[in-house]
Parts: C-alpha cells; structure tokens; sequence
C-alpha cells in the first residue's frame, strides 16, 4: 500500500505520565465511529477517557471521523479535538494497526483511499476476520442511506436541522453538570421516540445486512445512523459502533471473537453513582463511630 510521508508535530506523540500509567482494558479489535470533530456536538472529552483507558491489536475508524460539513461552514476546532486526534496517532505509532474508512461527512478522504496517512490506512471498505473466523464487512453506511444518495440538498437541511438539536443537547449537558448530574443525550432520546426514525432504522440496517450477505460476509460492521446495535437479521449478524456524539459507544472485539457495544457514557455514569455510594457509606462510618 502506498504510503503519505508524515512525521507530524512533536505535540501529536506526547501524552502526560498519567495516562502512561493509567491501567488498559485489553480488546483484539475495536470498532468507533461517528465521532464528528469539528463541531460542538463531539463528545470529545468522553471519547479520550475512552481511548486512554484500551488497548487493542486492530482500531477501525468507521466513518464520520471529522465532520467536513462543519467545517466548511466555519471553523470549529478546540484543543480537545486535537488532544483526540493525537491519542490516536500515538496508538497507531506504538502498533495498533489503524484503519480509517471513510463516510460522508468525511467523504474528502476517499479520494485518497488505497493510501496510508503515516501508520494509519484509508481504505473504502474493509473485511475484519474475528478470532472465531467470521467474516464482517465494514464500511461506513452512508451508501445505503436513500437520502444522501438520491437528494443530497436534503441531507444537507437535515444536517442542520440536526446540528440544532445537538446544540440545545449541550446546553442541557451543561444545566446537568452544574447540578453534578452525568451525561445524558437529549437528542437520541428524541429520536428514538419518533417512529418515523425507528421505521428508517430498520430500513437501514436490514438493507446493509442484505449487502453484506450479497458479498458472503457473516456479518457487516456500520455507523452512520447513530444508534448502537447487535441484531441478528437472517444469516447476517448485524453491528452497528453508535457514535459519539449522542451515545457514545463503541463496538469492542474480546480475545475469543465475542463482540459486545460498550457504552461509555453508561459506564461513567455508573461509576459516578459508585462514587455517590462509597461516599455515602463513608459518612455513614463516620456518623456511628463519632
């Protein structure tokens, strides 16, 4: 495979003691996509807690990793973006072997597909090959998505209808945490109430499954439509990795072949309500022996 010559910044590689030193969940693949830098909405700081607390042999961006829409239409672009781009270079320097597939909102990229960024691979597609032998094809999801293909005027309108539900999505985050209250998405509450979306969804992931049967995959990896998900649909297993702008989930390959969606935010919420609990049985002690 051809490769781009970069070296980059000094300050794409450095990372501080403490991440270092910060014990790792050990996975053999790791799926993650729709992160959607570039814009407001990226859950950023989640998604490097995330990546600094994994190791992993194989790391597939599937799609959607920067949000070129966005940022054609201005420049958005905070430290923490860099902070995530960076953990993921570094991954890739120390071995992970790195695969970027890109989608729509990266849609730049496929002219450069065949390529290889560095250590990372830009590749249209790819098939994963799981520690039990299954075959998954992985690919992004946005050619089966009759709206960007067949009226991309309307991709478009939706996208900003969608960026404002993103922004309101952060200022009730940011009213929670100053009720110290952990993250919770507005916006894929909405839109798992509205059945018009869950009709499309289902559409959707069927639709990908048939493809992926059509090319003799056991199974087929996505993103695009933000909803994590293990379904079995006929003889395909279908996965979807969610996103992290919404969800914040990430579709996880364990050493045997079993693959499981961790969802992050859940996790720290649940470790925040174990800190309440600790907290709580720590004044309780104190109570009774003073």
């Amino acid at each position: 495979m051809e490769s781009l010559s970069f070296s980059g910044p000094a300050w794409l590689f450095e990372e501080g003691e403490e991440d270092d030193k910060r014990p790792k969940s050990r996975f053999r693949t790791i799926f993650i996509s729709d992160i959607h830098l570039g814009t407001p909405g990226c859950n950023a700081d989640l998604l490097l807690d995330f990546l600094q607390s994994v190791k992993c042999d194989t790391l597939y961006l599937v799609g959607d990793i920067i949000d070129g829409w966005r940022l054609k239409r201005g420049w958005y672009w905070p430290t923490r973006h860099n902070d995530v781009v960076r953990r993921i270079m570094k991954m890739a320097k120390k071995g992970t072997r790195v695969i970027y597939v890109p989608g729509n909102h990266d849609e730049v990229l496929r002219d450069f597909v065949g390529l290889s960024f560095g250590d990372i691979a830009i590749l249209p597609e790819a098939v994963h090959e799981t520690a039990d032998g299954r075959r998954l094809l992985v690919l992004h999801g946005d050619e089966f998505d009759g709206v960007v293909l067949y009226a991309r005027w309307l991709a478009f309108l939706g996208d900003h209808a969608y960026a404002l539900l993103l922004r309101l999505n952060i200022l009730v985050n940011r009213a929670r945490r100053w009720f110290g209250l952990p993250y919770w998405s507005l916006s894929a509450h909405l839109k798992h109430r509205v059945k018009r979306a869950v009709e499309f969804m289902s559409r959707f992931e069927e639709a990908v499954a048939h493809a992926a049967e059509l090319r003799g995959a056991d199974g087929v990896v996505c993103g695009h439509i933000h909803n994590a998900e293990i379904r079995q649909i006929g003889a395909i297993t279908y996965y979807n990795d969610g996103d992290w702008v919404e969800s914040c989930t990430a579709l996880v390959e364990h050493a045997n072949g079993r693959m499981e969606i961790l969802d992050w935010a859940a996790h720290k919420r649940a470790e925040a309500a174990k800190r309440v609990r600790v907290q709580r049985t720590r004044v309780r002690v104190e109570l009774a022996e003073s």
